[in-house]
């Protein structure tokens, strides 16, 4: 897995939806057809979300149309790029090629940023549980989660019913599903977690911050015909308390807001949605 950082600056102002996630998607896509369009398209198929896309983050200013902001020039963005497909090497390099050998820009619809720095980390699935592991030995039993959501999450629960809340159980089977899901064949019999939604029902409770807390809903795609494709979703602070929980379910929900980080939390991650900062509180 890799964490890409891609810090951003716009040569002018310009306005872009505010919930930006879906046009900087359909722009990194762009970028990477340039480079390599079988990854290109490879991730514009995948079945896993194996991109994570964080979409623009920082200050903005407000704008006269509706559902839009507008870029400040005086301004640094970040945008946070997570790669956990197994196959995922050929990706960090088109976006290696794309933003650092054979351009400097992320061009949107009505302006440009400059790429003004690419960092970029790796590991692994093992290496996630192995840090967890030393970090729940390291604490005492009672230690907290603290996630916060920065981009509308949408959980979809079934038959396209979303999860307005960040319920324990709800995001965590989410993420054990892609966790899963994305481990390569040579790891799953070491790395596969075999917890169910009520091990994380039975041994956490979720202390939302009403104050940060909000709902709305997020374009992730088009119809054949043009038509917005919506998707419903929350934002905000939650804080996770284990409660009578053994050293294995602590460790593993503790790997896993980990990889949040890399893959983001439940659908339309490539377009924007589920972006999560986590930390750990004594």
């Amino acid at each position: 897995m890799r964490q890409v950082e891609l810090t951003l600056k716009p040569t002018d102002s310009f306005v872009i939806p505010s919930a930006d996630g879906y046009q900087v998607y359909g722009a990194l896509l762009g970028a990477l057809d340039d480079v390599a369009s079988d990854v290109s398209e490879r991730v514009h198929d995948s079945q896993l979300g194996s991109l994570h896309n964080s979409g623009l983050l920082g200050s903005f200013r407000g704008s006269e149309r509706n559902h839009h902001k507008q870029v400040d020039p005086s301004e640094e963005y970040r945008l946070s790029l997570g790669v956990t497909d197994p196959a995922d090497q050929s990706v960090f390099e088109a976006l290696a090629d794309a933003f650092v050998f054979g351009g400097d820009s992320l061009e949107l619809s009505e302006g440009q940023l400059l790429v003004r720095d690419f960092a970029s980390s790796n590991t692994t699935h093992e290496e996630l549980l192995e840090t967890a592991a030393t970090a729940v030995d390291n604490r005492p039993d009672t230690f907290e989660i603290e996630m916060q959501f920065r981009t509308l999450t949408c959980i979809e629960e079934a038959d396209e019913i979303t999860t307005m809340f960040p319920h324990r159980g709800s995001v965590f089977r989410s993420l054990l599903r892609r966790w899963n899901k994305t481990l390569p064949e040579d790891t799953v019999e070491r790395c596969e977690l075999g917890m169910t939604r009520e091990d994380f029902e039975s041994n956490l409770i979720e202390k939302p911050d009403a104050h940060t807390y909000n709902t709305g809903s997020v374009l992730v795609n088009r119809g054949e015909d043009g038509s917005p494709i919506l998707a419903q979703g929350f934002t905000g602070t939650c804080t996770y308390k284990f409660k009578d929980a053994s050293e294995a379910v602590r460790t593993a929900v503790t790997a896993l807001t980990r990889f949040s980080e890399y893959a983001g939390v439940g659908g339309s991650v490539a377009r924007g949605c589920g972006t999560v900062e986590v930390a750990v509180q004594v």
